[in-house]
């Protein structure tokens, strides 16, 4: 992970620790999702932050998904099997692409 990157990986999931309220920490984990997709490591760490996150919501569906994407995460990353840009949420879907963040797409040097 270039280091560029990485700080900027970091500086999400430390603010996602340190948010105030649930909606602005999955803010946070969902960029640092972008970030972190074609990386196995902090991408598989992205996905237990969710988790954990979902279970102290108590949102059964969310944390499901979350082990799902757990398992999946580094071998995907690994293979550069990923849908761009997305949020890594239950509700995006495994393999759905979507619009990258125009600070975080200037970031990674995509679109």
């Amino acid at each position: 992970m270039p280091d560029r990157i990485r700080s900027a990986y970091t500086a999400e999931m430390a603010a996602a620790r340190d948010a105030a309220d649930g909606t602005a920490r999955w803010a946070h984990l969902e960029r640092a999702h972008i970030l972190s997709q074609p990386y196995p490591w902090p991408h598989t760490r992205n996905h237990i932050a969710m988790l954990i996150l979902a279970l102290r919501q108590r949102d059964r569906r969310e944390a499901l998904g979350q082990v799902v994407r757990i398992i999946v995460a580094a071998p995907g990353s690994a293979l550069g099997r990923y849908p761009e840009g997305n949020t890594g949420r239950t509700r995006a879907g495994l393999r759905t692409p979507m619009p990258m963040p125009a600070d975080l797409a200037r970031l990674t040097g995509t679109r």
